[in-house]
């Protein structure tokens, strides 16, 4: 098969679960093709081959699919999540992998969508790993999609500037995030580029 030809199949669909995605919740809308190029420019700047950096910038338009199983009043909820709400959003990468994991060329990127939300820690979930053991690719998703979250409005609270979100980043820096990348990303002004 034709690269090209699979590139484009690979954003068509992407582009379709994306919207799909954010037809279902106002408040993510735009949240997943965000993640994905300031993932990309990580990945560009890591200097990472091309392959790898469509694998993840693919991965990142993909990793919230799963709160498609959410139901509404939980996505969409004003207010604080309470601890059962909060359990059934953590299920969100577990049913994104799954849905992936059904779709050959997509297969690829199963494990950034399941473990975008893992830490260095080894205290972020599903499956609480730690350090190397959580791919390269999903560590960067991971410092995108929390640098997304930060300075994007949310019902439940007021978005941070993007300094204030580049602190928080340097804060967990070692402990949510990777370090190595932190300082990647923080060196070569990466994230200032990016005031949607």
């Amino acid at each position: 098969m034709n690269d090209l030809l699979l590139a484009g199949d690979l954003h068509e669909i992407v582009d379709a679960f994306s919207t799909t995605l954010d037809a279902k919740s106002a408040y993510t809308c735009g949240h997943s093709e965000r993640v994905a190029e300031i993932s990309l420019a990580i990945a560009k700047v890591l200097v990472l081959p091309e392959s790898e950096q469509m694998r993840i910038h693919i991965g990142a338009h993909l990793h919230d699919i799963g709160k498609i199983g959410i139901p509404d009043c939980i996505l969409n909820k004003p207010g604080k999540l309470n601890d059962i709400e909060y359990e059934m959003m953590k299920t969100h990468p577990t049913i994104g992998y799954h849905i992936v994991s059904k779709i050959r060329v997509l297969k690829p990127m199963a494990d950034i969508v399941r473990h975008h939300h893992e830490r260095m820690d080894g205290k972020g979930y599903p499956d609480g790993l730690k350090s190397d053991e959580i791919s390269l690719a999903s560590r960067i998703v991971a410092i995108a999609d929390t640098f997304d979250a930060m300075t994007s409005q949310r019902a439940y609270r007021k978005k941070l500037s993007i300094a204030e979100a580049i602190a928080e980043l340097k804060h967990h820096r070692g402990t949510q995030f990777d370090a190595a990348i932190i300082d990647v990303v923080i060196d070569n002004k990466i994230l200032e580029k990016f005031d949607f």
